[in-house]
C-alpha cells in the first residue's frame, strides 16, 4: 500500500464495522490512532464511539466521546453525543449542558438544536423546545423529526 495515513484506517475501521468484520475494526481503528494528528484525533475517537454504540457498549462510547474532547476540547460532535447519552440515563442538566455546547461550537449542527427542542419538551419547557426547533429548521427545513416535533409544540400551545 503505497499512501496510508489516519483517515484511511479511520475509514477503513468503519467499512468493517458496517461489514460485520469485527477484528479488523479494531485492529484498523488502532493503527488510525497511532497515525492520529491533533488535527484528525477527536474524528476517530468519535467515530470508535459509534461503533462501540452499535455494540451495545455505551459505556465504552462515553469514554470515547470523552477521549475526543480531550483530544479537541471543541468537538461539538462528541458534544452531542455525549449529551444523548446523558439524556438517556436522565441527567438532564448535563445534556442541556452538554446540547449547548454542541450548538455553540457546532453553528452548522442540527443535531444538538433538535435534541435540545426534544429534551426541553420533555420537561416541559415548551418555550425553549419552540426556539430551539426552529433554530434547527433554519439549519436543516427537511428533518422529519424537527417539522413533527414543531407541530407537536404547536399543538400545546394552542391548547393554552
Amino acid at each position: 500500500m503505497g499512501v496510508y495515513n489516519a483517515e484511511l484506517y479511520n475509514n477503513l475501521a468503519l467499512c468493517c464495522f458496517y461489514a460485520q468484520q469485527y477484528d479488523m475494526t479494531l485492529t484498523c481503528f488502532e493503527r488510525a490512532l497511532s497515525l492520529a494528528t491533533d488535527e484528525n484525533m477527536a474524528d476517530i475517537w468519535v467515530n470508535v464511539g459509534h461503533v462501540a454504540l452499535g455494540m451495545g457498549d455505551s459505556n465504552l462510547a462515553f469514554q470515547c466521546f470523552r477521549l475526543a474532547l480531550a483530544a479537541t476540547n471543541d468537538h461539538a460532535e462528541a458534544y452531542n453525543n455525549l449529551g444523548v447519552l446523558e439524556m438517556n440515563k436522565g441527567h438532564i442538566e448535563q445534556a442541556r449542558s452538554y446540547f449547548q455546547s454542541s450548538a455553540e461550537f457546532g453553528p452548522h449542527l442540527f443535531e444538538p438544536l433538535y435534541n435540545l427542542a426534544a429534551l426541553s419538551e420533555q420537561v416541559g419547557d415548551l418555550r425553549s423546545s419552540f426556539d430551539a426547533v426552529q433554530r434547527s429548521l433554519k439549519i436543516f427545513p427537511d428533518h422529519s423529526g424537527s417539522n413533527q416535533l414543531l407541530k407537536k409544540i404547536q399543538q400545546h400551545f394552542s391548547m393554552m
